[in-house]
């Protein structure tokens, strides 16, 4: 799907006839030259635009340009990418360099054709279908598409290139392993899944596949399992999945008539890390950090340290448990969080500005959730934490769509992280506190302090936390290697930061290159810890 990334009407269309509310979209540009005048790019970002993979690159959007706002909505970066068929290039007018200072190539969104959160169409007969309220006119060509493909999603860290989804260019080509393995199929997660296919010393990691919720997603996932089964002609004697027992992952390796190994979500991604990084099979010190993930206790996980190798863990600390109201509904509305945070510790919020704009009855049955323990499982996980963060400084109070008020809360945070001072915060007993933490969070919120210094001063925090953490791990065990690793480490922000505090404590810090770190690499630590199990 194309239109004028210029046109505001255009892509407000687009957004409504998609059902995509607030997610940015994806530019093309004719040719670097062009990308120049919107974007900042440096020689690592051009070098990696220029590529025979052409993904599609985050880059800092210059202030003043004339894409419409809607494009990317309260971000300040872009994701852009160049020609990569002849028909973006018929499309885009590209014509002689001379020729460009002459007149304006266009500038054109370039999103997948289907409606939000449904496979891609790849027929012409389903597209013509499926698409004719979306589209007001088709291309369609004779070469037939085989195999569903995502365009990659990545950005340069320093002079790394860095995945936050990996799919066309670069899947299925394979992650060199550190030890021999046994065929195997590791299946991923439920949300952003790839599967992992492993033979001797290689490990293909499937492109990006989606969130399994879908009906036709999964139907994806079987097709795509037995092509790449076929093409790297493995046979699977071990089958890797998610200990959650309700993921369509778990149902699907259910009825395989081969070995089954359940593997923890949070060890899964440490495992992930360090196989990125062709670490043997030794411990180390794991920061696993992401939005969700079944504990071995019943619980949500998501802000975890664990000691961790290829064959087990141990959990050594954790963010404080909390209520989640509502469950999973309460990701798509933060506000919740929030509140039932805020009940649980007994903080008072009822003069801060976000909750002016609530309906007073459904605080109340967010409140009642909390104290009568109804539909409000407990939850240690960090996404949720920025969530509440976001929510609490009035950021955003509902989502439309995964992490949007964290990445929000990142974005204002920006210019205000360097010399931004740290909230109170106590770590007892392995647990983080979160109390101290959110009470100054409200202190700042009543004191008309701005969104970007609260956002500044909790992304200061998480990192003290983490690296108070790691120090009395290390302390009490010796070892010095930190892998970090989960969705939540995607935030340049915290990445940058911890890593560069520890790097100063004198750890060795890993994280990931070859596979992003939120659950799109996840099947990979799946595979690797099956291959090390009894």
């Amino acid at each position: 799907m194309a239109c004028d990334a210029t046109n505001e009407n255009a892509v407000n269309e687009l957004r409504r006839r998609k059902g995509r509310a607030g997610k940015p979209f994806a530019v093309m540009f004719a040719n670097l030259t062009t990308l120049k005048r919107y974007c900042e790019v440096n020689e690592e970002e051009a070098a990696l635009l220029t590529g025979h993979e052409k993904p599609i690159v985050l880059l800092k959007i210059k202030a003043k340009t004339n894409i419409a706002h809607f494009v990317a909505p309260d971000m300040d970066t872009l994701g852009a990418m160049l020609p990569y068929t002849p028909l973006h290039h018929l499309l885009l007018d590209q014509a002689d360099e001379k020729l460009q200072a002459q007149y304006a190539p266009p500038v054109l969104v370039m999103t997948s054709g289907n409606f939000s959160e449904e496979p891609i169409a790849i027929d012409n007969e389903d597209a013509l279908e499926r698409l004719a309220p979306l589209a007001d006119a088709f291309l369609l060509h004779d070469r037939d598409i085989h195999v569903r493909c995502d365009d990659s999603v990545a950005r340069v860290d320093g002079e790394e290139l860095v995945f936050l989804r990996r799919a066309r260019g670069y899947a299925p080509y394979p992650v060199s392993l550190p030890f021999d393995s046994r065929p195997t199929l590791a299946v991923g997660g439920e949300l952003k899944n790839t599967f992992c296919l492993t033979h001797d010393r290689y490990a293909f990691l499937s492109q990006h596949i989606g969130d399994m919720e879908n009906a036709e997603v999964y139907e994806s996932f079987e097709k795509n399992v037995e092509q790449l089964s076929h093409l790297f002609r493995v046979e699977p004697e071990i089958v890797a999945h998610d200990m959650h027992p309700g993921y369509f992952t778990t149902t699907f390796a259910e009825r395989l008539n081969v070995r089954r190994v359940p593997v923890q979500h949070h060890h899964a991604h440490i495992a992930a890390c360090m196989a990125d990084n062709k670490l043997d099979n030794r411990k180390l010190i794991g920061l696993s950090f992401d939005g969700t993930g079944y504990g071995t206790d019943g619980a949500i996980w998501g802000g975890e340290v664990l000691l961790a190798s290829y064959a087990d863990f141990e959990r050594v600390a954790h963010l404080q448990y909390l209520p989640l109201p509502g469950g999973d509904s309460a990701t798509r509305h933060p506000w919740r969080i929030a509140v039932g945070y805020a009940e649980a510790l007994a903080l008072e919020l009822n003069d801060l500005p976000f909750m002016q704009a609530l309906d007073e009855k459904a605080v109340e049955i967010v409140r009642q959730q909390v104290r009568k323990e109804l539909n409000a499982p407990r939850t240690s996980s960090m996404g949720r934490l920025f969530d509440a963060v976001a929510s609490l400084g009035g950021v955003r109070s509902d989502v439309s769509y995964e992490a949007q008020a964290a990445i929000e809360l990142e974005v204002l945070s920006k210019r205000f992280v360097n010399g931004a001072e740290s909230y109170p915060y106590q770590i007892k007993d392995g647990i983080m506190l979160l109390g101290d933490l959110l009470q100054g969070v409200i202190d700042d919120v009543r004191s008309n302090q701005p969104a970007g210094l609260i956002g500044a001063r909790f992304h200061q925090t998480l990192c003290a936390m983490a690296v108070d953490i790691c120090k009395s791990t290390r302390n009490d065990t010796g070892i010095n290697e930190v892998a970090l690793s989960g969705g939540v480490w995607q935030n340049q922000t915290l990445l940058t930061l911890t890593r560069e505090r520890l790097a100063n404590e004198n750890f060795v810090v890993y994280s990931h290159n070859q596979t992003p770190a939120n659950d799109g690499g996840l099947a990979l630590g799946q595979a690797v810890i099956a291959n090390y199990s009894s």
